[in-house]
């Protein structure tokens, strides 16, 4: 479990910069920022697929695998936000973020 959440961890990193990177330089024209944000997600493909392959076939089924990783995903968005992107951080992200918890809870609840 420790190989899977290590795997989506970092391909969510290079998710994040590849979606939203390219928000705070809006001088870079669109096409460029496409293929720039492809190339970088090609390595999110990389360690996706294997971090998914890994833990379906330790016993994490495929409901738990993406709930798992959305909440990877919303903890490595937040930490880009606020100290990327300069986004005020609010109390009301923080109780959707616990909803997103009990989530994970209830999905590995046996």
């Amino acid at each position: 479990m420790v190989k899977t959440i290590t795997l989506l961890l970092f391909s969510n990193i290079f998710m994040t910069i590849a979606w939203y990177g390219n928000l705070k330089d809006r001088g870079i024209p669109l096409w460029k920022a496409i293929l720039i944000s492809w190339g970088i997600a090609f390595f999110e493909y990389c360690l996706m697929v294997p971090a998914n392959r890994i833990g379906y076939t330790n016993g994490v089924n495929a409901f738990q695998l993406k709930i798992l990783q959305e909440v990877i995903t919303l903890l490595v968005f937040t930490v880009f936000a606020v100290a990327y992107l300069k986004e005020p951080f609010h109390y009301k992200y923080l109780l959707s973020f616990i909803c997103m918890l009990a989530a994970v809870y209830f999905a590995f609840k046996k």
